[in-house]
């Protein structure tokens, strides 16, 4: 089917369009910046600017679905006025324009997708709350009532509708804020937002997307539906858990006037809660990868990678002229199981325009070199990519290519005094077997070795967790989980 997208480079978007690349569904895009959505998304799906009436509504006439996941991030700025406007224009107003373009049309869409948050409720206490409650009455509240009044107005001109009422965890500001917790604990001075006592509905990434999957192409799913995860908590026990996962201590609150004072009228987001359930997606047999929060916040900090690191054997260095020049210190290794043959993953892998699509979108990584790339020995790409917001300039050569089998990509120029990277291939049957092995040192000697033992470790870790993840997504195959799904369905 052909999906047209809002959102798409976004975190829940990037997710998402990997997704639904893997089961072979056509994308078209319509961004705000074509370029940088093409340097984020990779050579797969169509982009259309979002500037260009004529072309959204074009994509709109073709599209057998719609899934609308733009809008600003709600917790990125303080809400002055002005911000306040470009939330709802970011929302309301782009959900106005996809309405238009539907009713366009001319015949119906099979579906409209379009997302709404937990903050429908407002601050509901220990009230239990699915999705026949009524919305809220503070700021978040009311935009996100307008948001959805604006997707129903799509009513006629629709066979379904589903407006999803998401929970923390699964957006960009949402993931943003779960990493700014990490550190505090790291060092054990973490614990509670507030009293504790509020409520979080959470849900790993995992399972909103696949929950969006299936509000996409699987019928039995129609108006408001809670994305949150059956087992919410309250605020002391994510902090609890956090602690554990992280193996810290959890015990220090921060007070509610700090966080007033710091954030302002969005304080209310952390300091209030609702208890929400998702009753719709219980009854449509849908089943939860992650429903346990200790697992989810493991997988959402550390993943699920096979990834080692340790000191580098000296022996590597004799592997290659580079090695020798460069003088590796430690060894990352990974290893993925893809199910999908061989030539298909090589395929893929092999365009370096993809390579975007599988790193984390917080590197902000950017081909500068014209594309397309002819892979082969000696062949050259630059890029760009910010560390901790710092923007750097990084070049790569290809020291060794053979096609479906491995390649070699070394650190010409970059941050690292030493970066050789190969990526080594294996069929597994219909699978294939995905290693990774990485030989790195930091610069400035023992500095870089203090830096690397503080943060460039857990850094590179995370950094293969989350490529492995977006592998995943963008290979996905059929399992049980899906198979249970669809029967419940029928």
């Amino acid at each position: 089917m052909h999906v047209v997208l809002t959102g798409a480079t976004g975190f829940l978007g990037r997710a998402l369009v990997l997704r639904l690349l893997g089961d072979g569904h056509a994308i078209t895009a319509l961004v705000r910046d074509a370029g940088r959505a093409r340097a984020a998304l990779g050579a797969a799906p169509a982009i259309v600017p979002l500037a260009d009436d004529a072309e959204v509504r074009r994509a709109v006439a073709g599209a057998d679905a719609v899934v609308n996941l733009g809008g600003e991030g709600i917790m990125d700025r303080r809400w002055s006025a002005a911000r306040k406007r470009a939330l709802v224009a970011s929302r309301v107003d782009l959900t106005r324009r996809l309405v238009d373009a539907i009713a366009a049309r001319g015949r119906r869409l099979p579906v409209l997708v379009s997302a709404s948050a937990v903050g429908w409720y407002g601050d509901r206490g220990d009230d239990v709350v699915d999705e026949a409650a009524p919305a809220g009455d503070d700021f978040a509240a009311r935009l996100c009532r307008d948001w959805e009044a604006a997707a129903e107005a799509a009513r006629p001109h629709v066979d379904r509708l589903v407006r999803a009422r998401i929970g923390v965890w699964s957006s960009a500001p949402a993931a943003r804020a779960l990493a700014s917790l990490a550190p505090p604990f790291r060092v054990g001075v973490g614990g509670p937002l507030g009293g504790g006592r509020q409520w979080v509905p959470w849900i790993h990434l995992d399972d909103a997307i696949e929950a969006l999957r299936d509000a996409a192409v699987e019928p039995r799913l129609d108006g408001a539906v809670n994305l949150v995860a059956p087992t919410p908590v309250r605020n002391r026990d994510l902090a609890a858990a956090l602690g554990r996962v992280l193996h810290r201590p959890a015990v220090m609150p921060a007070p509610a006037p700090l966080l007033r004072l710091v954030l302002g009228e969005r304080a209310g987001l952390v300091l209030g809660g609702q208890h929400v359930v998702p009753a719709a997606l219980t009854r449509a047999g849908f089943r939860f990868a992650r429903p346990a929060l200790d697992d989810a916040l493991r997988e959402a900090l550390t993943g699920d990678a096979a990834t080692c690191l340790a000191p580098v054997d000296p022996a590597v260095r004799d592997a290659s002229p580079y090695l020798r020049a460069r003088s590796p210190a430690y060894t990352l290794t990974a290893r993925t199981v893809i199910a999908r043959p061989l030539d298909e993953v090589f395929e893929f892998f092999a365009d370096a325009e993809n390579l975007a699509a599988i790193t984390p979108a917080e590197l902000g990584f950017q081909i500068t070199s014209p594309t397309p790339i002819a892979m082969a020995p000696g062949a050259t790409i630059d890029y760009r990519i910010q560390v901790s917001g710092v923007p750097l300039r990084w070049r790569t050569i290809i020291e060794a290519w053979e096609p479906a089998r491995r390649f070699v990509d070394v650190q010409a120029r970059g941050p690292y005094r030493c970066w050789w990277h190969e990526h080594r291939f294996r069929r597994d049957g219909d699978r294939t077997i995905m290693e990774d092995t990485v030989h790195y040192a930091p610069p400035l000697g023992p500095l870089g070795r203090i830096a690397n033992r503080l943060f460039v470790a857990d850094q590179l870790r995370a950094i293969f967790a989350q490529r492995d993840r977006a592998i995943r997504l963008r290979f996905a195959a059929p399992d049980a989980g899906d198979a249970d799904r669809r029967a419940a369905a029928t």
